[in-house]
C-alpha cells in the first residue's frame, strides 16, 4: 500500500482530531498529518504548502479529511473558496468529507461537489483508511 506524505484533518473538535490522528498513526499510512481546525485555518495551510515550504512545516497533502460543522467558515464554505485555488494547489488533493451528519441534505450537497470524492461517517478506523488509500491511491 502506498503511504502518503501527508494528511490534513480539518476538525475543530479536539477530541476527534486527537482520535482520528492517532487512528493515522496506527494504520501507518503517512509520514505526516496536519490539523487545521477550521476552513481559513486549511486554506492558509494549503495556500503554504508545498513548493515554498522550505523548512518542512507545511508539506503539500494529498488526502484531507474535512468536518461539516466547525465555527469561523464550515465545511460547505471551505470547498466554495477551495474550488477558486489555482489549479496547481489543489490538483493532487483528494478531499473526504469526515463528518457526524446524519443530514440527507448534507450527502447530496457533498454529493454535487466535483472535490469530494467521499461522504464518511465519524469515527475513521484503520481498515478504512486502508480501503481508501487503496481506492485512491
Amino acid at each position: 500500500m502506498k503511504k502518503l506524505n501527508c494528511i490534513l484533518l480539518v476538525d475543530d473538535y479536539e477530541a476527534d482530531n486527537y482520535f482520528n490522528n492517532y487512528i493515522l498513526k496506527e494504520a501507518d499510512v503517512c509520514n505526516h498529518s496536519k490539523i487545521a481546525l477550521n476552513g481559513i485555518e486549511a486554506l492558509e495551510y494549503i495556500n503554504k504548502s508545498g513548493e515554498n515550504d522550505q523548512n518542512g512545516s507545511f508539506p503539500r497533502p494529498e488526502l484531507i479529511f474535512l468536518d461539516i460543522n466547525m465555527p469561523r467558515m464550515n465545511g460547505f464554505e471551505f470547498l466554495e473558496e477551495y474550488q477558486k485555488l489555482d489549479e496547481s494547489l489543489k490538483s493532487s488533493i483528494i478531499v473526504f468529507i469526515l463528518t457526524t451528519s446524519l443530514n440527507p441534505d448534507d450527502k447530496i450537497k457533498a454529493s454535487k461537489i466535483k472535490e469530494v470524492k467521499e461522504f464518511i461517517l465519524k469515527p475513521l478506523d484503520t481498515e478504512l483508511i486502508h480501503k481508501l488509500i487503496d481506492k485512491y491511491f
